[in-house]
């Protein structure tokens, strides 16, 4: 009796029982099998070529997919049993569990990611949770100075802990060995190097730059939502020349933008001028990025009857509409942001005027431009 012929290759990929995705470095997707689609309620042609696996996450997923999950595939290519939430098509919250496997293939790097939805695991530690909880309540029940006392403390060691882990990864797992790597390569840049090999290290440094900036959002988010705000050291100031100064220095980091200053009416005021350049840098930065191609990018300081305004400007596509009421959200990014950092900056910039008794607002259209006005109270 003859056998049966087994399912082939690709009916096999499709049919097994958990989601296998591949991605290319920066993740975006370039193949889901049959069973991913269906969990994530997404068509094939919605994910494959149109979203990056990173998009597919909550905002914690994302911020501990650039912390840990993509330092840890550079140095071991794989990561085994993470547990991460992601979302369907409909918003929903998946727990899942993550196998991901980084490897060369035809001269490229391919990303292999393969899930399982984990809801009955979810829901038996929430159960725990909840039992813990309870039992806890019972026990403080009788004193309530003293159920005041332990809540106040728990809330204080779980804001601790959490702020421990985001600074412990950032200043210690990641600042101290890029420390090591810029020291590395200004010895070998002292070196006799040809030309392949200095702009490998070009690039190395650059790689460099872009993690610390990475890091000092993280530390600037953390302080901002852990700690009570970005602190700030305000001190008399001619914002004027200050915002001029860094401007200058922001022209040798863009070579092929234009960059213009225009002030009016005095430039004393009270203000954090490290905090006020850093805000002025961000937003620069992205107007830079994002604007018009060899269209000016004008900042103008001014005072004003109320105090102190900076406005920044651009030309180019405008900001989605739909994107504007949440611009100065975490992780909030345009389509065209591209795959570097994790849309911390303008939340940073909010935050900065914030700690001023300041405020911050965009308006962007295709007429006008797009302007982040930052307004300064006079102190």
């Amino acid at each position: 009796m003859d056998t049966p012929p087994l399912p082939g290759a690709e009916a096999l990929y499709d049919s097994v029982p958990c989601g296998l995705l591949v991605a290319d470095a920066d993740g975006r997707l370039l193949a889901a099998n049959a069973t991913a689609c269906r969990w994530l309620r997404h068509e094939r042609d919605a994910l494959v070529g149109k979203l990056r696996f990173q998009d597919l996450l909550t905002m914690g997923g994302r911020i501990f997919h650039h912390t840990h999950l993509q330092p840890l595939l550079r140095i071991q290519a794989s990561v085994a049993e993470v547990k991460l939430e992601m979302k369907d098509a409909q918003g929903k919250v998946l727990p899942t569990m993550v196998n991901m496997a980084e490897g060369p293939w035809q001269g490229r790097m391919l990303l292999h990611i393969s899930f399982f939805i984990a809801e009955d695991r979810n829901k038996y530690e929430q159960e725990l949770l909840l039992q813990r909880r309870r039992l806890e309540e019972l026990a403080t029940r009788h004193a309530q100075d003293q159920q005041d006392l332990m809540a106040a403390r728990a809330q204080a060691e779980d804001r601790a802990q959490f702020a421990e882990q985001m600074v412990g990864v950032v200043s210690h797992d990641i600042r101290n060995p890029l420390s090591v790597i810029h020291m590395s390569t200004v010895l070998l840049e002292r070196g006799s190097l040809d030309a392949q090999q200095r702009a490998a290290l070009a690039r190395v440094n650059r790689a460099v730059l872009r993690v610390r900036h990475l890091i000092g959002d993280l530390l600037d988010f953390t302080q901002a939502r852990l700690g009570g705000g970005i602190s700030v050291r305000a001190s008399e100031v001619d914002l004027h020349q200050a915002v001029a100064d860094s401007i200058a220095e922001l022209a040798v980091a863009y070579p092929a933008s234009t960059l213009r200053h225009e002030r009016l009416g005095g430039g004393n005021c009270m203000a954090d001028a490290d905090r006020i350049i850093q805000a002025v840098g961000n937003l620069v930065s992205n107007a830079a990025s994002h604007g018009e191609p060899g269209r000016p990018v004008t900042v103008r300081t001014e005072s004003t009857e109320g105090g102190f305004r900076i406005c920044v400007h651009n030309e180019g596509k405008p900001i989605p509409p739909d994107v504007l009421p949440r611009l100065f959200e975490p992780m909030v990014r345009g389509a065209d942001a591209g795959s570097q950092g994790v849309g911390l900056g303008l939340y940073i910039v909010a935050a900065i005027l914030r700690a001023h008794g300041g405020t911050v607002r965009a308006e962007s259209t295709a007429e006008a431009g797009t302007s982040f006005i930052l307004e300064l109270p006079r102190r």
